[in-house]
């Protein structure tokens, strides 16, 4: 049966518990489940902020947000979107209730166990599926992590040094190791190719600008800076095209808005043929990011 069985409210800085959901379960792997979730507390500034960790029968599910982090423990088969959910209406609520003076100054553990009220119910809720789907809207959050999946976290990273969790600060800086995006397609190699092309001429012209701006002190220095961003902008897509990034598609919007910048101040040493070729080409290598998506998907969860 899918339930949630577990949660707690943690201060990032040291790991404190603030508050937490009563438990009277006696299950010996549900225990042992708690225990990591009590050393992952105490770790989760070197973590991406949403994750999932599996542990055979239970997954520890977690976020963070100023400097407070949501885990909770659920059965193997809970959705994700409903947990990240639960993690997220904890979150807001915990917000709204405890300004950050008191989240600061708590220090001894479990001092908002009150919050544990909010905690109980709102397990309850999850836990009854049909009584809670009018109450929720899961398209947000289907959309947000389809867009940006939670990192996935193995036993191993809950490797033991002396008795302690210890890890690499900085292996998940950025994206997770595991994200993939989807294979390439020709249109894509095609879109890189001509972005390289349109790169390259920048670069060119960029240079042949420098030196026209060493013989001749009324040559305007903006153009070079302009075919340079230009140059930046064109690389910069092929390589938001190759690899995963947060905030990817909006970022190749910028690139593109760049390029279009930087052909408008052009206009003068470039025809309109060439400014078309060079915009047409950056539309294309945008077109070409936003449809590469990130192989993982959101689960699927009818209600």
């Amino acid at each position: 049966m899918s339930l949630v069985l577990f949660a707690s409210v943690v201060r990032m800085g040291d790991g404190l518990p603030l508050s937490a959901s009563t438990d009277y379960e006696q299950d010996k792997d549900l225990q042992d489940t708690k225990k990591h979730l009590k050393s992952l507390s105490k770790k989760l500034a070197h973590f991406p902020d949403r994750c999932i960790l599996n542990l055979g029968r239970y997954n520890i599910n977690f976020t963070c947000s100023l400097g407070v982090g949501y885990l909770m423990v659920c059965s193997e088969n809970y959705p994700n979107v409903l947990a990240f959910c639960f993690l997220d209406e904890l979150q807001r609520e915990f917000l709204v209730t405890y300004d950050a003076k008191r989240i600061n100054g708590a220090v001894r553990p479990y001092s908002l166990i009150e919050f544990d009220q909010f905690i109980q119910k709102t397990k309850q809720r999850y836990n009854s599926p049909r009584s809670l789907s009018p109450k929720i809207n899961l398209a947000d959050m289907q959309t947000e992590i389809r867009l940006r999946p939670p990192y996935r976290l193995g036993p191993e990273d809950l490797g033991s040094y002396n008795g302690s969790m210890h890890r690499s600060p900085s292996q998940y800086k950025g994206i997770a190791p595991s994200q993939r995006l989807e294979p390439v397609t020709l249109s894509g190699i095609v879109s890189c190719m001509l972005s390289i092309l349109c790169g390259g001429l920048n670069l060119l012209r960029g240079v042949h600008a420098i030196e026209s701006v060493m013989q001749n002190d009324d040559e305007d220095f903006n153009y070079v800076i302009a075919f340079f961003l230009g140059t930046a902008a064109c690389l910069y897509q092929c390589y938001l095209f190759f690899y995963f990034s947060v905030w990817r598609d909006s970022k190749s919007f910028l690139s593109l808005a760049l390029i279009c910048l930087s052909n408008m101040y052009l206009y003068e040493l470039r025809n309109v043929w060439q400014i078309l070729f060079h915009v047409t080409v950056g539309a294309f290598m945008t077109l070409q990011i936003r449809l590469r998506k990130p192989q993982g998907k959101a689960p699927d969860y009818n209600v």
